[in-house]
């Protein structure tokens, strides 16, 4: 297990009725900005409670952050920032709104051209307005994180930026904010957090035993879950778990010590920012062809992700690794998510225009080992066809 640092700041202010308690988080002289995507926080009266925690504060509001927040859209709220001299944020919605904020956060106090917070992946942030989250849509673990990922309409252009600067001071969790999802975006949050689950844990063996055992037990639950939460959107126990997972799967706790992947999420981006189609389901597209494309590099890991996970344990090596990942991707189709390019009308021709993207981004040495070159995400994209 490697040396590391961990460090979270994040208060968690889990469980039903908790958007009550905003009071006593958001300081009482604060110029306060909530943040908020389209009509379902208004509609399922999760603003009107917000409202009415932070009755008597000087309080504005903007709306219309994308499910892929754009910065075009955000750099609209750093102007009502700047403008009316705010200085306290509060994103209501699921990741993209959070994902957002953060970006608004960074981008207030920065003087130069804000996209550098993305060409530096956050290296050139100093300083960050403070801000806090109220959860609706449990699936990138944004609300427990201090990353980012932005979109440039202009350019099509999705890139990631972190910075310990923009971690969420706090964040409201309450499992009945999430009744009313739209059954897609619940099925999407399960694939979202298994993903990232993954890209901490199917690596290769390196001794972090609590951290391999912890990321284990998460994926078990999502899958005995996952197809519950949908069947049954109104079992607060179900969503709950749901929830909670979706913070632990990428809080940076199972990712402490170990090797981290993460190629499959650079692709997805690629295919995000094309083709618009929902991160979780570019997810779930690239990781198995990935996993059978790197199936050597990743051999001890799968075998033991086979075991444990999967409870296989009959057959040769190869056979139980290949069991694996087609129980991977059936699970993935028991959400009703397709885990192949042609279901969206993606065809060969795609895949010169998705390579020159990630050689335009820089990503040419992804995964953990950075041995996936251009030429091997050709292939992972070939096989998902």
């Amino acid at each position: 297990m490697q040396n590391f640092e961990f460090y979270n700041p994040t208060r968690i202010l889990f469980g039903q009725g908790m958007v009550a308690k905003l009071a006593e988080q958001v300081p009482a002289d604060a110029r306060l900005l909530i943040l908020y995507g389209g009509s379902s926080a208004e509609k399922n009266g999760t603003l009107a409670e917000v409202r009415a925690a932070l009755d008597g504060r000087m309080v504005h509001e903007f709306g219309g952050i994308e499910a892929n927040p754009t910065y075009e859209t955000l750099m609209r709220a750093v102007e009502t920032i700047r403008r009316e001299k705010l200085d306290f944020l509060l994103a209501v919605g699921g990741g993209s709104v959070i994902d957002g904020t953060k970006f608004v956060a960074a981008a207030v106090a920065y003087e130069g051209d804000a996209w550098d917070i993305m060409t530096t992946r956050g290296a050139c942030v100093t300083a960050a307005l403070p801000y806090g989250t109220v959860l609706t849509l449990p699936a990138t673990g944004s609300e427990m994180n201090c990353g980012s990922v932005i979109t440039r309409r202009q350019t099509r252009e999705k890139l990631a930026f972190g910075n310990q600067l923009v971690f969420p001071r706090f964040s409201v969790l309450d499992p009945t904010k999430t009744y009313s999802l739209p059954l897609r975006q619940v099925a999407n949050g399960v694939v979202d957090a298994f993903v990232h689950i993954m890209e901490q844990y199917l690596t290769y063996p390196a001794g972090g035993m609590a951290q391999d055992r912890f990321a284990e037990s998460l994926l078990v639950s999502l899958i005995e879950i996952g197809p519950k939460v949908i069947a049954e959107p109104d079992n607060y126990d179900l969503r709950a778990n749901f929830m909670w997972i979706a913070t632990l799967a990428l809080n940076g706790l199972i990712g402490a010590g170990v090797p981290q992947d993460w190629a499959t999420h650079m692709i997805g981006h690629e295919l995000t920012a094309r083709y618009d189609i929902d991160h979780a389901r570019t997810l779930a597209v690239v990781l198995p062809s990935m996993l059978r494309i790197r199936k050597a590099a990743k051999r001890g890991k799968l075998l033991q992700y086979a075991r444990r996970v999967w409870n296989l344990h009959d057959g040769d090596e190869d056979t139980r690794i290949e069991t694996a990942i087609a129980k991977t991707e059936a699970f993935f189709e028991s959400l009703d998510i397709p885990t192949r390019l042609s279901a969206y009308t993606i065809g060969a021709d795609a895949i010169d225009g998705l390579i020159a993207q990630l050689d335009a981004h820089g990503m040419t040495a992804l995964g953990e080992r950075a041995e996936v070159s251009l030429d091997v995400s050709r292939r992972v994209l070939e096989g998902a066809l």
